[in-house]
């Protein structure tokens, strides 16, 4: 393969992220603008009123969701258009930091370094004890993606590949869906799935380019994009779950809670926040409405 050729490929997987150092605050794009609603603004917490910007965390991964641009320093993705235009309806900015991973988050919220993260984060009851969540995407549609020349036959559950080895990224939800379906292959009798842990989708997106393991285990919206930008790859895998979703973290308690929720609910009132999820193809995953916390179970 040419020094181009893989180069372009490493840049379709987002594997030049850790170029950016976890913690530094990151510049964003930004597709869509907004105008401010006072009313809303009146909500916010007095400490964020007074400095303009609420800092957010983020892991960078893969197109949709949140990347690095081609530049290598720029954040873009459904996360920042999400949270973007939820502070200009606010009426203040967002100043993003990479979390250095996606273990990172959790601690950073209730450390105080972060008000709010967004990084395809699934709202959990044991979650819950720790953070607090605001709805925002449907994310009931999982994926499985393999190398074509693999030749894996599609399949629809998880205890039809027992016996293989499948990656999915540390920390995610996707790790103990993993264990479950392996548990269930060893109660039927049949061997149990080998669960490859990576620190991000982007390490295992490689993993399977290069043939160390046979498949990847992740959030559909993210792996599509994938098979459309790396020609090796396949979607083998169409999971459908009943997980709560997609949600913005905040450290508990927080005072900021109220006035995103609200403006989430007015972004998707005005159709801002479907233009949004049409603009990076993943529409189907529209919430109707953002819900918080126990409500959102």
């Amino acid at each position: 393969m040419k020094k181009q050729s893989i180069l372009a490929l490493f840049l379709a997987l987002g594997g030049m992220q850790q170029v950016i150092a976890a913690e530094q605050t990151v510049p964003a794009k930004n597709n869509f603008t907004v105008p401010a609603d006072e009313t809303l603004k009146a909500k916010l917490p007095a400490d964020i009123l007074q400095r303009g910007y609420i800092v957010a965390g983020t892991n960078p991964n893969t197109p949709p969701t949140t990347f690095y641009q081609e530049d290598n320093k720029t954040l873009a993705g459904r996360e920042i258009d999400i949270m973007s235009a939820v502070a200009e309806r606010l009426g203040v900015q967002v100043q993003w930091h990479d979390t250095g991973g996606f273990d990172n988050i959790i601690p950073g919220l209730k450390s105080g370094r972060y008000d709010v993260a967004l990084s395809n984060i699934n709202a959990t009851q044991k979650r819950l004890e720790q953070v607090d969540f605001v709805s925002y995407y449907d994310a009931s549609r999982l994926g499985v993606i393999s190398r074509k020349d693999a030749s894996i036959p599609e399949f629809t559950e998880l205890t039809q590949v027992c016996g293989k080895e499948i990656g999915a990224g540390a920390g995610t939800t996707q790790i103990n869906r993993l264990n479950e379906a392996s548990k269930a292959c060893e109660s039927q009798g049949k061997p149990p799935i080998k669960v490859a842990v990576f620190p991000d989708r982007p390490a295992g997106v490689q993993a399977v380019v290069s043939g160390r393991v046979p498949m990847f285990f992740g959030p559909y919206e993210g792996l599509t994009w994938q098979v459309k930008t790396v020609k090796p790859l396949t979607m083998s895998g169409q999971i459908s779950v009943n997980d709560a979703p997609v949600s913005i973290a905040f450290p508990k308690d927080s005072q900021l809670e109220e006035a995103v929720q609200a403006a989430l609910n007015s972004l998707i009132k005005d159709g801002t926040y479907q233009k949004i999820l049409d603009h990076w193809s993943i529409g189907f995953g529209a919430v109707k409405e953002s819900k918080r916390n126990q409500d959102i179970f």
